[in-house]
């Protein structure tokens, strides 16, 4: 085994609809000498999301009826709420100041993705929507460092999320290419050559979480993580790969 490095992609600026972020994210990597083949570049959403545009200004937005029902179990604002509902497929969970949502693209999580943080200046009513297609900006910015660097690299879309029977947030994969978001390890032997029978792991979320270290929660305002080490065998994936099925969901 190889050491597994992390670079902070440092110096980035604050992103605004409509940047050239692979070239940004280009110079940030010739920082440290550029991408390699086989390198792994995890990305935070909020950057994707604030080059795409995803920015929804809460004095424009209606609440519909559902929204308002939502607003008087939780105290969270309707606007917000509305927002929330326009990317959940189903909400799980309600109770005063929480909701818990499936969302569209198929994961659990609070709020559907729709984050106030780090998004604009205090007093400004703006919400930052996830990116429309995670795993289509992965593949954009895979493309991107491939023709500007000529190697091959893997791309996570970062988020933080909270786990249901666990403090505390850690990094996921939301998008995904170039790498597989879920490795099958069944079929490999063990320390002691026992078949692993069941072990499946998640090496999008590991390495989105991994990344996470670096990008903090706060002002770091490290956005990017190049990681460089890390063995896996590249092909195209989603994120989806990540969720359970409804059928195999025990817990919902």
């Amino acid at each position: 085994m190889k050491p597994i490095t992390l670079f902070p992609l440092e110096g980035l600026p604050i992103i605004r609809p409509g940047d050239d972020l692979v070239a940004l994210l280009a110079e940030a990597l010739r920082r440290w000498g550029g991408a390699q083949e086989g390198d792994v570049l995890v990305v935070a959403q909020k950057i994707v999301s604030k080059a795409e545009g995803r920015f929804v200004r809460l004095s424009e937005v209606t609440p519909s009826p559902h929204a308002l029902e939502l607003a008087r179990i939780t105290g969270k604002d309707p606007r917000l709420l509305e927002v929330i509902l326009w990317d959940t497929a189903v909400v799980l969970r309600t109770r005063p100041g929480l909701i818990i949502v499936e969302h569209r693209l198929g994961f659990i999580c609070a709020n559907a993705g729709v984050d106030r943080s780090n998004v604009a200046p205090e007093g400004e009513e703006i919400v930052l929507r996830l990116p429309e297609d995670p795993d289509g900006s992965a593949r954009r910015i895979r493309e991107g460092i491939r023709q500007r660097f000529g190697v091959d690299v893997g791309v996570v879309i970062a988020d933080s999320h909270g786990r249901a029977h666990r403090k505390g947030v850690i990094g996921v994969a939301i998008g995904v290419s170039g790498l597989p978001a879920l490795e099958d390890w069944r079929g490999r032997p063990d320390l002691f050559g026992y078949i692993l029978q069941h072990t499946e792991v998640a090496l999008g979320d590991l390495l989105a979480s991994a990344a996470t270290l670096l990008m903090g929660q706060a002002a770091e305002g490290i956005p990017a993580v190049l990681i460089r080490g890390v063995p896996f065998t590249p092909r195209e994936s989603s994120a989806r790969e990540l969720v359970r099925e409804r059928m195999h969901d025990l817990f919902r």
